[in-house]
């Protein structure tokens, strides 16, 4: 990354923390496979194991519940599989999601269509409870499947409340764990989630490698690859050894940093300096969210202008919707929170890391004073009236 640049969109994907590439450089260099009895061979599984148990102590989970994946995507998609069972209890035939879900889990992984329903979020994007209870009550055992924390507005969802209502109808939880992981403290156990998603990229590890992780108990989890017996036989091929190490160098790092109370406060002051120069709206802002996330727009506000803008005063963002071949389509999140299209289309999301300043922070206040004059439409409408 240029020195002169403002980089704003941690939430997508964080620099490579130094532990991480020195792990990685090191893993290199060994020659063995971890699947080989020799000393070579030996070294490289002390790799993959040692990262394995930093993941796991970083989640209170047993080492032996960590499966490595090529990330956050495959874990979910491995997670989302009809069979499951936490003994004891019946196996899951049918998936429940929340509307704000990442596109992998939106997809029903291996679940039929017909098997998929679909769990409504409110104004703030948070999941209603009572909507869950009667989608539980009405049907055959049920996988639910909802993120800790939103990707795009940081909102996080009370999921130690939503295990009760999933585990007292006799269903499990798979929560998608890859935006908060890092960012706040997770327990599987306190969390009472049966199966959570990580990825390293979003804690300043390496990309191209991530985990599912189990609860105790949990079975019928049949592998996305079938082969080689690699990882208990849940996920075959030769493990990523130097992105395994990377991986575990780069949680080990995260954990002994984990204090976003700077962060949240840089987020603050960016918050109060976009609303002061113009009339716009955060999002999720009035219930618990990520330390370092903000989701913002504005009317008249087009996101993919805003975006090269804030870009070529040096200052990297994003919008607040998913991006295919250079078309920026509408905010699925920010539909199923109840907006219309003049906000779905025009949100921008900013994301802080460790590594920001309030230079940063000024900057980017300074480009948007800047930006706002021509990238927003002139309106003396309030947010309330208009939308």
């Amino acid at each position: 990354m240029a020195k002169d640049r403002v980089y704003l969109d941690w939430n997508a994907t964080t620099p490579l923390r130094p532990e991480a590439r020195a792990a990685m450089v090191a893993a290199w260099d060994l020659a063995g496979n971890p699947s080989s009895v020799h000393t070579e061979g030996r070294q490289a599984r002390r790799i993959v194991e040692d990262a394995r148990v930093a993941v796991a102590g970083a989640l209170g989970a047993d080492s032996r519940n960590v499966i490595f994946t090529s990330g956050g995507t495959e874990a979910n998609v491995l997670a989302l599989t009809p069979g499951l069972v936490r003994n004891p209890g019946a196996a899951v035939r049918r998936l429940i999601v929340s509307a704000v879900e990442h596109a992998s889990v939106l997809a029903g992984g291996r679940f039929a269509a017909e098997d998929l329903q679909v769990l409504g979020v409110d104004r703030d994007g948070v999941v209603k409870p009572d909507e869950l209870r009667a989608l539980l009550a009405d049907g055959k055992p049920a996988l639910v499947s909802v993120m800790l924390a939103n990707n795009e507005t940081g909102a996080l969802q009370p999921i130690p409340e939503l295990a009760a209502i999933v585990h007292d109808a006799g269903g499990l939880l798979h929560v998608d764990a890859v935006q908060a992981f890092g960012k706040i403290p997770i327990d599987i156990k306190l969390l009472q989630a049966d199966l959570l998603s990580i990825s390293a990229h979003k804690i300043g590890g390496p990309k191209g490698i991530g985990a599912l992780v189990l609860a105790n108990g949990v079975a019928g989890l049949n592998a996305l690859l079938s082969g080689g017996g690699q990882e208990l036989g849940r996920r075959a091929g030769t493990e990523n050894v130097p992105g395994i190490a990377g991986f575990g160098a780069a949680v080990t790092a995260a954990i002994a940093s984990l204090d976003m109370k700077r962060v949240e406060k840089l987020r603050q002051r960016l918050e109060a300096g976009l609303r002061q120069s113009s009339n716009g709206l955060v999002f999720a802002q009035d219930v618990p969210r990520l330390p370092n996330t903000v989701l913002f727009g504005a009317p008249g506000l087009r996101a993919e202008t805003a975006v090269i803008g804030f870009d070529l005063e040096g200052i990297a963002v994003s919008s607040g919707s998913a991006c295919s071949s250079g078309k920026v389509q509408p905010s699925h999140v920010l539909e199923a929170m109840g907006f219309g299209p003049e906000l779905t289309r025009g949100a921008v999301r900013l994301s802080l890391g460790w590594s920001t300043t309030e230079a940063d922070i000024d900057r980017c206040l300074e480009a948007w004073r800047k930006l706002s004059g021509t990238l927003l439409k002139h309106s003396d409408e309030t947010q309330l009236e208009r939308f």
